[in-house]
């Protein structure tokens, strides 16, 4: 041995002496082609998966046929369909929709009375400081910027409108508190005008869910709808399928098995289906 070289001592372990394990290399195995499979011409698989995707592809949720059925079946449920907020004319109806958002009919229901009874006129909500009118819809929250709303819509009315609520989309949203969901609501509610469909929280959810939109903003699900609803049928559509969001189609566990549209919704949240289900439509 070379001098300055010193072999490899054994370690006091003993790991020397432990057999050294292999394992042994993983193999793929590859299913076998079935009898049939190796039977049918490469071409032939081709066309067959050609076809079953041209018929995936045939679903149209749009199609003027089922947009007809959708409608008269909501026609069947709720024939006289019609806003739940209560009021006796125009102004009373834009502030209860106003005092809507971000809170229940029933809870303004209760609210409404108690400040049309204590301001009775339009006038009389203009000669207001939006504080004095917080303590009285409190409960309908976001009741700061609520009560300059309906301030402030008052006071444009007395001095622009002659205290009339105008009746023109365009003139509407000049008001303080008011964009299209609220004007929709009062055009075609008060004044039969169908100027818009009313895209609430009910009718973006069922909307979504029957394949009538893939959008999440409600000024583009209002425009989808506005495309496939006949203009008719706008204010009643969007009664009818708010009511329908109550009763039967809630967010959380909606009634699938009572529901007259069921065979014709593929809902991704259906809590029992007779119909195929589509994972997109939610």
């Amino acid at each position: 041995m070379p001098r300055g070289i010193v072999p490899r001592q054994p370690a006091k372990t003993g790991r020397q002496d432990r057999a050294i394990r292999v394992r042994p290399a993983k193999q793929t195995i590859r299913p076998a082609r079935s009898r049939v499979q190796s039977l049918v011409p490469g071409g032939a698989r081709d066309a067959a998966s050609k076809r079953t995707t041209r018929a995936a592809r045939g679903y149209n949720p749009l199609a003027a046929e089922r947009i007809s059925e959708i409608i008269n079946r909501l026609d069947r449920l709720y024939p006289a369909a019609t806003c739940a907020l209560k009021h006796n004319n125009a102004w009373e109806l834009l502030v209860a929709t106003i005092l809507s958002a971000q809170s229940t009919d029933v809870g303004v229901n209760k609210v409404t009375p108690v400040i049309f009874a204590k301001y009775p006129t339009v006038q009389d909500f203009a000669a207001l400081n939006p504080e004095q009118l917080e303590v009285d819809i409190r409960s309908t929250g976001f009741f700061r910027n609520k009560s300059k709303s309906v301030v402030g819509a008052a006071k444009k009315i007395v001095s622009d409108f002659g205290a009339e609520v105008p009746s023109e989309i365009d003139q509407l949203l000049t008001l303080p508190g008011v964009a299209r969901k609220t004007a929709n609501v009062v055009l075609g509610t008060w004044f039969g005008q169908n100027e818009g469909v009313v895209v609430d929280t009910h009718v973006q959810r069922i909307s979504r869910r029957l394949e009538l939109t893939r959008n999440e903003d409600p000024k583009k699900t209002e425009q989808d709808l506005m495309h496939v609803i006949p203009r008719a049928k706008w204010t009643l559509f969007a009664h009818q399928v708010i009511w329908h969001g109550r009763k039967l189609c809630m967010a959380r566990a909606p009634k699938c098995a009572e529901c007259p549209l069921e065979n014709i919704c593929h809902a991704a949240d259906k809590t029992w289906s007779t119909v195929e289900i589509h994972k997109n439509a939610k």
